[in-house]
């Protein structure tokens, strides 16, 4: 595995999943090691939380440079990993059957060419085709017509003199298949010029011994759940003025971000909203099985939303707004709302505060989807079939893979 972030040196989902799919492999047997940059972690302004068991199969090499932060800084400037470029091909001398990529952006895209094995590359976000990975233009609405240029100024990071040249699609090469983890991320990495083989494998959540539907529990303060970075492009700033107003519910706010001080400056004098920082995946539990719903208010292109799996798991609906890859969770299963206004977001929350037998019902359906897209054993039976194909298929060169400007 080889990626940017990994916990406790991480901030998102990304981070999490590599650490899961890392220790669900050692865990039947595969010995995994696990390259990531402390270093890029830091220049991020990031400081480890959280403690996160290793299985013994799971080797995880956390790289720094004498350099400190200025190594990933080169990197992100030349697309080569300057400084642990050594480091990284040592470990990789070892041999290994796959190499999987995840966030690379401050590792390079040169790396994509280190190593032998199959390479399989998962699309968390949309480094490749966006500098600021999330299409979120001038961090101010999600990106419908490109101005990569000042946007990069618009989040105050220096432009990637590489992505003008052919660095990229010439290291995209060496991939044999780039994973996408719903349908919309695919659609929306061909629309913008990724002309290699792709494949639809969405993530996975760790299942529970007992899942209860939420619609089963007493809500005494009955509250509707955010999990998830704060950023301006997650949206929360949309909920504020709403449930400064709203009498019937609560909105509890767990995780943190940049944003933070800005909405709790917003929701300053509000007893209805409750912001609970980082917790843990057994506090989120409790906090997802008790929820009213999930509600998911981006206003980017998500490629997919842990959140949304862990609260069907729980057997909690979900309401998310219309837009990336959110949408296709709800329709697909049936197991919540989308919503494209305020009235509608509104008109959903009283549907699920008002009517627990329809509340428990969505949660129910959502259980049962849960069951047969996101668990581990689902997730990796798909993704050693992925394996096994490209394996029996691979050729010299691998013709096919082509990348289109």
């Amino acid at each position: 595995m080889i990626t940017t972030f990994y916990p406790p040196y991480s901030f998102g989902g990304d981070g999490i999943f590599v650490h899961r799919l890392s220790n669900e492999l050692a865990r039947r047997g595969y010995p995994v090691d696990v390259i990531h940059c402390k270093d890029a972690y830091r220049l991020m302004g990031g400081r480890p939380v959280g403690a996160y068991d290793e299985h013994p199969n799971v080797t995880v090499h956390g790289l720094h440079s004498p350099f400190g932060v200025l190594s990933p800084m080169a990197t992100q400037q030349t697309g080569f990993p300057l400084f642990k470029a050594a480091a990284i091909r040592r470990i990789l001398a070892k041999g290994f059957d796959v190499i999987h990529y995840h966030n690379i952006s401050l590792l390079g895209p040169k790396v994509l060419e280190y190593g032998t094995g199959i390479k399989l590359y998962t699309m968390h976000e949309y480094w490749l085709v966006c500098p600021t990975h999330v299409l979120f233009k001038f961090n101010r609405a999600a990106c419908v017509k490109p101005s990569c240029f000042l946007c990069t100024l618009a989040y105050k990071r220096p432009p990637q003199w590489w992505r003008y040249s052919g660095l990229l699609q010439a290291a995209a090469k060496h991939v044999d298949a780039f994973i996408a983890p719903s349908r919309f991320a695919e659609e929306k990495h061909r629309e913008m010029g990724l002309r290699a083989r792709i494949a639809r494998l969405p993530h996975f959540v760790p299942e529970i011994s007992a899942a209860k539907s939420a619609a089963n529990e007493t809500h005494d303060e009955p509250y509707f759940l955010y999990v998830g970075r704060l950023e301006r492009l997650k949206g929360i700033q949309t909920l504020i003025p709403i449930f400064r107003r709203y009498e019937k519910a609560r909105l509890l706010i767990a995780g943190s971000g940049t944003y933070a001080s800005e909405l709790r400056q917003l929701a300053a004098d509000s007893e209805n909203i409750r912001f609970l920082g980082h917790r843990s995946e057994q506090e989120l539990g409790e906090l997802y099985r008790k929820a009213v719903a999930v509600i998911v208010p981006s206003l980017g292109y998500e490629t997919f939303l842990l959140a949304i799996a862990e609260a069907l798991k729980y057997g909690t609906p979900a309401v998310v707004r219309a837009l990336g890859a959110v949408p296709e969770m709800i329709e697909e299963t049936g197991a919540g709302f989308v919503y494209r206004t305020e009235a509608e977001l509104l008109a959903a929350m009283e549907i699920l505060v008002a009517d627990p037998e329809k509340r428990r019902a969505l949660g129910n359906r959502g259980h049962e989807a849960y069951r047969r897209n996101w668990t581990v054993e689902v997730h990796l039976a798909r993704y050693f079939e992925l394996i096994h194909e490209i394996a029996a298929s691979k050729s010299p060169g691998r013709e096919g893979l082509e990348w289109a400007p």
